[in-house]
């Protein structure tokens, strides 16, 4: 039964409900009603995983989401993963992970994976990390494509969150299965395929203004383009990093004050 995971979909559900978000599904019978999978998730926003985890409960499935090891540190967060079935990923050292994601797959579970690893601040698909493909291979189970659109509107990087009511509709798009090829680039190249062509047809067929912050710039947006948002990401990474040196440098002081 799993009480938490099961009080969570029930949180989510009303949360969906008084947001003002309408969520269309599209697609839902490539879920699998039994048996494992990777369901590769496009990544926009901080909340998209809400609606696809929605789209496995429409199909009586439960998705287990790997997340970065940090989130541990959150104690409701710890709590969540620990009874729900969360993978945490140590980004450093994710081999372990990496088993527990396999032998999930090959008990049956959905495992919930996004290929582009972080967030895509042009809101196309970035370069693919080869775990999703890997996963599929060595589980042999399908991947299961799945689009997310409209959830970055509400939340996701460089943009004030709206996170109360408002009528922002959002779209999930589930793909055909995909049996695993002989290898890694294949079925990664396969995937992004796939991904890229239910991605594009999505965003054509919602609502896209013109100079709009959450249209791509193919679209006629003001979105970053890809080479800009490449920019901004190693941005972001640097100022991590030199922050992360700060906070190392602040407590060998205070080691070497006592």
């Amino acid at each position: 039964m799993e009480p938490v995971f099961r009080t969570l979909e029930i949180a989510v559900s009303a949360a969906a409900a008084v947001s003002g978000s309408r969520i269309t599904f599209h697609g839902l019978e490539n879920i699998p009603e039994r048996g494992g999978a990777v369901i590769a998730i496009n990544h926009t926003s901080y909340i998209d995983w809400a609606p696809a985890a929605l789209a496995a409960y429409k199909r009586h499935r439960r998705l287990r989401f790997m997340i970065k090891q940090e989130m541990t540190e959150v104690p409701v967060v710890n709590f969540l993963i620990r009874h729900t079935g969360t993978i945490p990923v140590d980004r450093k050292a994710g081999a372990g992970a990496y088993a527990v994601a396999v032998q999930r797959l090959r008990e049956g579970e959905l495992v919930g994976v996004y290929p582009e690893a972080t967030i895509s601040r042009s809101f196309e698909l970035k370069e693919f990390k080869t775990g999703a493909a890997r996963m599929a291979i060595d589980a042999q189970v399908p991947i299961v494509p799945l689009i997310v659109w409209g959830a970055h509107r509400r939340w996701t990087k460089d943009h004030p969150r709206t996170l109360g009511r408002a009528k922002i509709p959002i779209t999930v798009m589930v793909g055909a299965p995909i049996a695993p090829a002989e290898t890694v680039a294949q079925t990664d190249a396969t995937m992004r395929e796939s991904m890229t062509t239910m991605l594009h047809a999505v965003q054509e067929a919602y609502e896209h203004p013109a100079g709009a912050w959450w249209v791509p710039r193919r679209l006629g947006g003001s979105a970053p383009t890809m080479e800009e948002a490449r920019r901004l990401d190693e941005i972001e990474l640097a100022e991590r990093a030199r922050k992360r040196q700060e906070r190392q440098a602040r407590k060998q002081r205070e080691r070497q004050a006592k």
